[in-house]
């Protein structure tokens, strides 16, 4: 095949991918608010671009797709801030259905759905499961972070991890969109972090309750921005890509018994 992106392929060429039993994975974003200095593409655009990068890895040893990116996903509290298109989990599930469904009626028998939005973890996991049970093949979701938080971790000087608009998510735009990044506030697009499902300081963070983003944080950022660089960026992207890769090449992802 001369691309990994299923949108650049001939049907043919994924007629042939398919006959090999190619991987396919569908990245699955959100479009919403990023704070006052970010596009709210950016969920869906980083999972597209590591879903891409992790692809030719493997695409090196095995054939693999990428679908394009579903660019919407669960953010329902990001509408208070503005700017945001959230599904419900009605429509998610039937979207990745579909998507999911559409490639096993064309032969395809590895899917990995690779999410780049938090809010989107709880409801594919469940799709997953449902999907599995449906049609008994090996049918895998991943939020790409939570496949390097070493690497990542590494990486950052003001946070542990992926948060939102943050120091991760801004330096991986600043590489990929900068004209798109409003570097002027950077110095102001900081945001508390409280860890926990609940998200709410002195509450064990075991509970969950669910919070309009705009009551955690009045400008929609979450973590700090204000060291983010599109050096960092690249190098973030480099690392999370490489451990995509090695998870969907892993043959007990694929051969292990459902």
């Amino acid at each position: 095949m001369r691309s990994v992106e299923w949108g650049r392929l001939r049907a043919a060429e994924l007629r042939r991918a398919a006959e090999d039993d190619a991987i396919v994975v569908v990245p699955i974003g959100a479009t919403e608010q990023h704070g006052p200095h970010l596009p709210v593409m950016v969920d869906y655009r980083l999972a597209h671009e590591v879903a891409v990068r992790a692809a030719r890895i493997v695409a090196r040893a095995e054939p693999i797709v990428v679908t394009p990116a579903i660019p919407f996903g669960m953010s329902e509290h990001h509408v208070s801030l503005g700017g945001t298109i959230s599904l419900d989990f009605a429509t998610m599930q039937a979207l990745l259905n579909a998507v999911c469904q559409s490639a096993i009626r064309q032969g395809f028998r590895r899917i990995c759905i690779l999410n780049g939005h938090g809010g989107n973890i709880a409801a594919i996991e469940t799709i997953v499961t449902e999907l599995t049970i449906r049609h008994r093949l090996p049918i895998a979701a991943a939020t790409y972070w939570q496949l390097a938080p070493a690497e990542i971790a590494s990486l950052l000087d003001r946070q542990e991890g992926v948060l939102h608009a943050c120091e991760a998510e801004t330096s991986m735009i600043l590489a990929l969109e900068r004209v798109e990044v409003d570097e002027d506030v950077l110095s102001q697009c900081r945001g508390e972090y409280v860890p926990g499902a609940s998200a709410i300081a002195g509450v064990n963070p075991g509970i969950y309750r669910w919070r309009q983003l705009g009551t955690r944080s009045l400008n929609g950022v979450i973590g700090d921005a204000s060291t983010a660089s599109a050096e960092k960026g690249e190098r973030l992207l480099e690392a999370i890509a490489a451990k995509v890769a090695g998870a969907l090449r892993a043959p007990a992802l694929w051969d292990t018994p459902i």
